[in-house]
């Protein structure tokens, strides 16, 4: 694998490593925003775990030599499990048994969560002894110097956007060959969303355009699309929260879009939510690990349609989708799924929302349902 045909977007290596992490460290404010992010800007206990990262991160910092360092000692090592503790009632993950740590993976998920739907993989990888991953991030998340310098250091790879037609063909062809190059010449492995942007309606399904990608710089090599896509141990992967943080920002953009038609993002918007996601309360998440695509498929078109039958079985249905699913559908049918809910707390959340907002919101926790009723046949 020629590396350097891929520098600007591929993770940071080498000495790239080594600035990064030295900006990082020189980076005033970094502590205490990263304090500030894990704890939910309580300013009592903020000041206090500020002061105690300032003991514990430096000296972690000092012993990265690798992206993977900074996902093992770092990220993993501190940001998830603080997260974990202080907005999670539990996270818990299954279908390890289905990988292999000396194979390569191409992960693809569904997409909730624009930080934590790879970093919790990550997570949950090296709980079981596996390598971890790199993960496929839109150019647009990358507003910053410091921004930019944290995605890079956790396996970021950047997907450029907005390119005038002809330049994005030639990036597809690129990421194309980055994508498959890790897999058979590196031997890493890799996460991608199957969409572009987060499921907003609760909705997972796979765009096939992601999957003609993989194939976009082969197809005249001579090599079969039926043999790429098994050389790219493609993993399904589903990952489901109770809570959704960003739920009602999520639902305002659904009615924006039906108004309008469109959604205009605001500046740093893609930040916040960020944020939002990583602080607050997410109640019990689960990541189920599906079996790698090892069947001979025809077309991109069939290859999303295992993703998404892996993802809609795996999804771990909550109260929250069995209620929002009664809501919506009928009374009586899941009753028994909910009894231990708090429903009129759930539901107070949305109770200075507007009829169709609350809708919309409610919907996207029951479309999981819908979704996996139709997988199984019911």
């Amino acid at each position: 694998m020629n590396e350097a045909k891929y520098k600007d977007i591929a993770p940071y290596k080498g000495q790239d490593v080594i600035d990064a992490v030295n900006r990082i460290k020189a980076y005033p404010k970094f502590l205490r925003n990263m304090a500030e992010v894990l704890y939910a800007g309580n300013i009592v206990k903020t000041k206090w775990k500020s002061l105690h990262m300032k003991e514990t991160i430096p000296p972690l910092l000092d012993q990265v030599k690798s992206y993977e360092d900074f996902q093992r000692l770092i990220t993993a090592g501190v940001f998830l499990p603080t997260i974990e503790r202080n907005s999670m009632t539990e996270f818990t993950f299954s279908g390890q048994e289905n990988l292999d740590a000396d194979t390569p993976y191409l992960f693809i998920s569904n997409h909730r969560d624009i930080l934590l739907d790879c970093a919790l993989l990550d997570y949950a990888l090296l709980q079981s002894g596996f390598p971890t991953c790199e993960m496929a991030i839109g150019d647009n998340l990358l507003v910053n110097q410091f921004t930019t310098d944290m995605f890079k250091l956790n396996g970021g790879v950047t997907v450029k956007r907005d390119l005038p037609m002809r330049e994005q063909y030639k990036e597809s062809l690129r990421l194309s060959q980055y994508f498959v190059e890790l897999i058979t010449d590196a031997k890493k492995s890799i996460w991608v969303a199957q969409r572009s942007g987060r499921t907003k309606d609760g909705i997972d399904k796979t765009n096939p355009a992601i999957i003609k990608m993989l194939y976009l710089s082969y197809k005249f090599s001579g090599i079969s699309f039926k043999e790429l896509i098994k050389q790219c141990n493609i993993v399904p992967v589903a990952i489901s929260y109770q809570y959704d943080p960003n739920d009602i920002n999520k639902g305002r953009e659904e009615v924006s879009k039906k108004l309008h038609g469109t959604y205009t993002k605001k500046k740093y918007e893609d930040l916040v939510n960020m944020l939002r996601g990583l602080r607050r309360f997410k109640g019990n998440v689960h990541l189920q690990l599906g079996t790698p695509l090892r069947e001979d498929y025809n077309n991109a078109d069939e290859v999303a349609y295992e993703i998404d039958r892996q993802i809609h079985l795996g999804y771990k249905l909550w109260d929250t989708n069995y209620l929002a699913y009664d809501l919506l559908q009928g009374p009586t049918r899941f009753t028994d799924k909910y009894a231990s809910l708090n429903t009129k707390k759930f539901l107070n959340r949305y109770k200075d929302l507007s009829d169709e907002l609350r809708h919309i919101i409610l919907r996207s926790y029951a479309n999981p349902v819908v979704m996996q009723l139709e997988a199984l046949g019911m």
